[in-house]
């Protein structure tokens, strides 16, 4: 939908204002710290939670469009990115890790998504999965390697409550969900995040590509038995540039595939 100005009505953005390739973090905060990874990055637009910066990487246009928290806001913001020309959608941002060998500081790189959100239902029956496009998932995962961070591949659950996840017991359904994460956990997936479904439906739907890298905040830092110390050790590995570098270093990969493909 456009405004009469030729912009998209709620990332007011025109064709041709981002690259083909997008980053996209929760937090408009965080598009400006991303995008100081970019060459000659620039603010193009700022409306409601959607923050845009356009830059180059490898000579590439390439650009970081923040979503809000959670689905019905990141599906405008894929939709609206894909009447401006992006094809190529990678989520950057946190998630609570699932599985004992998660440890806090680490990233994800996701293959699929359980779609534990009604967003996507508006787009696909629940049967429909959420997955990543392989090509971007390699990259992601090259990335982690070439920035030295340790990383996990697997699958996400992609959740419509923050607080669902992380205090269920003060929930009315607190059973059911409590049941299904034990499920989840007991399938292998190995993050819980709010955005990663949407994109990877949307993708799979209008043919263009989605992937994500997610900073894994594991253990529990007011656990008993855990020293100032130690607490402070993990504070500081939740530190968004860790999973800013491998998101930087997988897109120059994905890039250069890109790139070789073409020829």
């Amino acid at each position: 939908m456009k405004d009469p100005d030729g912009r998209q009505h709620h990332i007011h953005l025109r064709h041709g204002d981002v690259g083909r390739y997008v980053l996209l973090p929760g937090d408009p905060g965080r598009c400006e710290v991303i995008a100081a990874s970019f060459d000659d990055a620039r603010l193009v637009a700022h409306h409601r939670e959607f923050r845009t910066y356009t830059g180059t990487l490898l000579g590439e246009p390439v650009s970081v469009t923040s979503t809000g928290i959670g689905c019905p806001s990141t599906a405008i913001a894929v939709e609206e990115l894909i009447a401006c020309g992006a094809d190529t959608f990678i989520r950057v941002g946190t998630s609570g890790g699932m599985q004992p060998e998660c440890h806090t500081g680490d990233v994800a790189v996701l293959t699929a998504a359980i779609r534990d959100e009604g967003t996507t239902l508006h787009y696909m029956p629940v049967e429909f999965p959420a997955i990543a496009d392989p090509d971007v998932v390699l990259a992601l995962r090259e990335g982690a390697r070439r920035a030295g961070i340790p990383f996990h591949v697997g699958i996400t659950q992609s959740k419509d409550s923050f607080y669902g996840e992380v205090e269920p017991q003060r929930m009315p359904v607190d059973a059911r969900l409590l049941q299904r994460w034990k499920a989840w956990v007991a399938g292998g997936a190995i993050c819980s995040e709010m955005e990663a479904s949407t994109i990877f439906v949307l993708s799979s739907i209008y043919r263009t590509r989605g992937g994500g890298v997610m900073l894994i905040a594991g253990e529990d830092m007011a656990a008993p038995g855990l020293t100032a110390a130690e607490q402070q050790r993990l504070r500081g590995l939740l530190d968004i540039h860790r999973v800013i570098r491998v998101a930087i270093e997988g897109l120059k990969v994905l890039i250069e595939h890109d790139r070789a493909a073409a020829r």
